[in-house]
């Protein structure tokens, strides 16, 4: 374990000492070098929030998973940490999958999937997967303890455990794939960890739900329980699931030894281009907090010719509204890294582009738009060009009645279009955070969210307001430059 480990450090630094900046966020977590996926091991433990991922130290794609770690006594401020696992063992050996973390008896524990190919590497047909215990004392250096949950017979796709404590006993939920392909979530109850008593299944899909559910989540909201899962083969519908894979919530009733009484329809998180596999973790003060991973599978990333890949967004505070809708938005500590502040208020525009003059390198928005406007497009370019012949476009589409972020001209290698319906009211409030290679647009205090990657070409960037056909008005707007969240 220790080789392995000291091979991999040993790459990374390597790979680091060739990572070039300028896709680098400063607002986000990203891997020091090499490829970063799901988000795993979120906790407060001892004094400092903790969070895990998905890491190939080794290049810029994904390969062999080990654990990155990085920590932050603020939740603001990120040091990275030494890599926490990496494959190897006879149950391991082709990657140390996605997982949780809890505190037990003084000791951090992490619980995570256990991955081996049966036949050639990246055939999913013939893998077995365990989940597995792997323990330390200072939160830094992790001892394997080996598996200590095996699939259930018939299955081979089980994966990504996430635990929590239920009173005196330990819960655990697995994401699998039934053997007539459809996805499921399994319940575990254990007193120590390491022995675990299956429950009846949480939840089933249906056809047409999904093949896989991975990633899932479970825990209480107000009054309600959230199931987050990341179903994987939900066919697009409309403006819905345009992704390559979806990640979202069920809603509805649960308490030990009953089934999970599912009240609504599941529901997407998050309707921009790259979000999967978030999972929430409490914070010191009990809110319940959020980090996805900000990419999508399949898409272009253009920072691996930089010799890294993979971010996760902010961290979002999540609760319930009267519709038992859940409302994310960042989190109240981000506030310390707002640095010099800009006002503007009561901008008319009419068929016109109007330049703010902010450096929209690393910046955070915040924007009211008057929607009884009569243009049929107005908004925002973010991250623009001095010209405006590049930008990502965060517009009102008054004819359809949504809210739209178009990445189509927002650099290299991305596009597409991603939207949510406008609000009943006659104001719409935007919050939005501009990173070297991101947004993340949070609507009317947390009512949607659209998370995408960008990737503009060297230079200035800027932000500009529009309206066409027809005349605009924005209320207010308020523009902080931003630190960074690299000690």
């Amino acid at each position: 374990m220790k080789t392995l480990l000291m091979q991999a450090h040993h790459a990374l630094e390597c790979l680091q000492s060739r990572v070039t900046q300028d896709y680098y966020p400063q607002l986000h977590l990203a891997p020091p070098a090499g490829w970063m996926n799901d988000p795993n091991g979120l906790i407060y433990f001892d004094g400092a929030y903790h969070v895990f991922y998905q890491h190939h130290p080794y290049d810029e794609n994904w390969g062999p998973m080990h654990w990155g770690h990085a920590r932050s006594t603020d939740l603001v401020h990120w040091e990275h940490l030494p890599i926490a696992l990496a494959p190897g063992a006879d149950y391991d050996r082709d990657g140390c999958f996605s997982g949780s973390a809890v505190e037990h008896n003084g000791e951090l524990c992490l619980l995570y999937t256990g991955h081996v190919w049966l036949g050639d590497p990246g055939d999913d047909s013939r893998i077995r997967e365990v989940q597995c215990l792997a323990t330390s004392t200072d939160g830094v250096h992790f001892t394997k303890q080996g598996p200590v949950l095996a699939a259930p017979e018939g299955i081979q796709h089980f994966r990504d455990p996430k635990v929590w404590k239920e009173g005196d006993d330990w819960m655990m939920v697995v994401g699998a794939r039934s053997a007539d392909d459809l996805g499921q979530v399994l319940l575990y109850r254990s007193p120590e960890l390491r022995h675990w008593t299956p429950e009846p299944v949480l939840a089933l899909a249906e056809p047409g739900q999904g093949y896989m559910w991975e990633c899932p989540d479970f825990f209480p909201l107000e009054d309600r329980h959230l199931l987050l899962f990341s179903p994987q083969g939900l066919a697009a519908d409309g403006y819905r699931f345009r992704n390559r894979f979806q990640s979202g919530y069920l809603l509805g009733r649960w308490q030990p030894g009953q089934a999970f009484d599912i009240e609504q329809p599941f529901v997407e998180l998050d309707a921009g281009h790259d979000f999967y596999a978030p999972q929430t973790f409490t914070a010191a003060d009990g809110r319940r907090l959020l980090i996805g991973w900000m990419d999508m599978w399949d898409s272009p990333m253009p920072s691996k010719e930089h010799y890294w890949a993979g971010a996760m967004t902010l961290p979002r505070e999540l609760s319930l509204d009267d519709q038992g809708k859940v409302r994310m938005q960042p989190a109240r500590e981000l506030a310390a890294l707002r640095r010099q502040h800009e006002h503007w208020t009561h901008q008319v525009l009419t068929n016109e582009r109007r330049p703010l003059g902010l450096d929209a390198h690393v910046l955070e928005l915040q924007v009211t738009l008057d929607l009884s406007a009569s243009a049929e497009r107005f908004g925002l370019e973010l991250a623009a060009t001095t010209d405006g012949s590049r930008a990502a476009l965060l517009y009102v589409d008054a004819q359809a009645g949504r809210l739209v972020l178009d990445r189509s001209r927002a650099g290299r290698g991305v596009s597409g279009c991603r939207s949510v319906p406008l609000p009943a009211g006659p104001l719409l409030d935007l919050q939005i955070f501009i990173d070297h290679s991101s947004l993340e647009v949070f609507v009317n205090r947390g009512e949607a969210c659209l998370t995408s990657r960008i990737y503009p070409l060297p230079g200035e960037r800027t932000v500009n307001l529009f309206a066409e056909n027809g005349s605009a008005e924005t209320v207010a707007i308020h523009a902080w430059r931003l630190g960074s969240i690299w000690r």
